[in-house]
C-alpha cells in the first residue's frame, strides 16, 4: 500500500514543466501574424514604404515580402501579440493594403 507522501509526489508537477507550460502560454499569445494579400491596384513602392514605415522592416526585407506577396498572393509581415499588431494592420489598411490579423 502506498502512502499519501508517495502519491502526492507523483502528481505534483516538477518545477521545470510549470515554467515550459508558461513559455508555450505566452507563444501561443505571441502567434498572431499580419498577412499581407496580393492587390490590383497597390505599387511596389508603395508596399515597400509601408512596410518599412509600419511594420519597421529593413527595405530590402521589405522589398523581398513585396515580392512574395506579389508571386504568392500572400506573406506574413509581422508576428506578435494581437494588441501590438492591431494598430500596425489598422496603419497598412489606412494606406490602402489588404492585410488581415490571423
Amino acid at each position: 500500500m502506498k502512502s499519501n507522501f508517495q502519491h502526492s509526489l507523483r502528481l505534483a508537477k516538477p518545477q521545470w514543466e510549470e515554467e515550459s507550460e508558461l513559455l508555450l502560454e505566452e507563444e501561443k499569445q505571441e502567434s498572431n501574424e499580419i498577412m499581407l494579400y496580393n492587390d490590383d491596384y497597390n505599387t511596389f513602392e508603395h508596399v515597400i514604404y509601408c512596410l518599412v514605415r509600419y511594420c519597421k522592416h529593413h527595405p530590402f526585407q521589405a522589398e523581398q515580402c513585396a515580392y512574395i506577396v506579389h508571386h504568392n498572393g500572400k506573406c506574413s509581415v509581422k508576428t506578435g501579440s494581437f494588441k501590438e499588431l492591431k494598430p500596425i494592420c489598422e496603419a497598412l489598411l489606412e494606406k490602402g493594403l489588404s492585410a488581415r490579423i490571423e
